[in-house]
């Protein structure tokens, strides 16, 4: 009886792998169908690339499967001939990750359903598996997290144009004000009902002062420092924390708020001995967060690559993620973006400019 139903399994298997349309690819060798699955032979325990060499298998004995990580985890290894791990590469990584962004962005504008990550999977030929770890490894976060800062950040911009708030949450395609407010925390960094006022209830002061590297203006909500910008024109500075708190009431602090601005400044004139020891208003994504608090564990005087950071946080192919969250940085000095460096060791862009950069480095002893 075992025996029978082991024959009418691996006719049944024969069956199915032959009406797979995967299986004129792999007979033919099509060189064009590699990096698109992997097949595995059950009698040999190893899996291939559809153009391999190797004998033709029987149709029972294949398996078919959308990577190798996937074939992988059933139990197969790769074949030494083909080498389908190495050989699996139909289309760069980056290009793959912003092709799965450009998909969920048009969803998002459009108001339309999120794709799934099973969605997105069947779209790129990957398994969930490899897709999840894959669009991590490149942005620091998971596609549903991307899909929700983005929807949550649609909301917000629409906010600033006055949108009402339902408007605004159904437009980004939330079926529902509970589901946006379940996101927004986790998405932006910050609670919905600050999302939702866009500053509106909050007080700013703010004070502008000289220091060795030009203007630099300091900024306090109620929950400690929210903005530090440095330039060289006093009217373009508050200007740029108005766009940033657009709907916040800012007030420009007289002499209460010395002793706040002095503080800010001995960072940007003795940065190797001075210490804020004012509390941060930080509000960014999760992974900005985790971004700005791994910057500020770099201690005055040594530098990190971007590299470093991303492999810090467990995601060492979020190189350019960890950029984009040192770009979005609006604390200057206090959360030292400027200690980031390339891989060689030389200075990248820096928001207030690189001669600021190379001058803190200089004062802090890294250069």
């Amino acid at each position: 009886m075992k025996r029978e139903q082991t024959k009418t399994a691996s006719l049944n298997n024969a069956q199915h792998v032959l009406n797979d349309p995967r299986w004129l690819r792999l007979i033919h060798r099509d060189r064009e169908a590699d990096g698109t699955f992997v097949y595995a032979v059950s009698s040999t325990g190893v899996f291939c690339r559809p153009a391999c060499a190797s004998r033709t298998p029987r149709p029972e004995n294949v398996r078919f499967f959308s990577s190798p990580d996937e074939a992988i985890r059933a139990g197969f290894r790769p074949c030494k001939r083909c080498q389908p791990i190495a050989a699996t590469a139909p289309q760069p990584k980056s290009d793959l990750v912003e092709a799965v962004c450009a998909q969920m962005n048009r969803a998002i504008a459009t108001g339309d359903r999120i794709p799934t990550l099973d969605d997105l999977a069947a779209v790129t030929r990957l398994s969930r598996f490899h897709l999840q770890r894959t669009f991590r490894e490149a942005t620091g976060m998971s596609p549903r997290q991307y899909a929700a800062f983005q929807r949550a950040k649609r909301v917000q911009n629409e906010l600033r144009e006055n949108t009402t708030v339902t408007d605004a949450i159904y437009n980004a395609g939330y079926n529902s004000s509970s589901h946006f407010y379940s996101e927004a925390k986790e998405a932006l960094g910050m609670q919905p009902s600050h999302l939702q006022s866009g500053g509106k209830d909050t007080t700013i002061r703010y004070a502008v002062g000289r220091s060795p590297l030009g203007l630099v203006l300091a900024a306090q909500s109620e929950r400690g420092i929210c903005a530090i910008l440095m330039g060289d024109n006093k009217k373009e500075l508050v200007a740029d924390l108005k766009k940033r708190f657009a709907r916040a009431t800012l007030i420009e602090a007289g002499d209460d708020f010395t002793a706040v601005l002095n503080e800010v400044i001995a960072l940007a004139t003795e940065p190797q001995q001075a210490k804020l020891r004012l509390p941060l208003d930080m509000s960014g994504t999760l992974f900005q967060q985790r971004v700005w608090k791994a910057l500020r564990s770099i201690p005055a005087g040594k530098t990190a690559t971007y590299r470093q950071i991303a492999e810090k946080l467990g995601s060492p192919r979020a190189v350019r993620a960890v950029a984009g969250a040192c770009a979005a940085n609006h604390i200057a000095i206090a959360i030292p973006c400027h200690r980031v460096v390339r891989n060689d060791g030389s200075l990248s862009g820096y928001r207030w400019g690189v001669e600021r950069k190379t001058e803190l480095l200089r004062r802090e002893g890294a250069r």
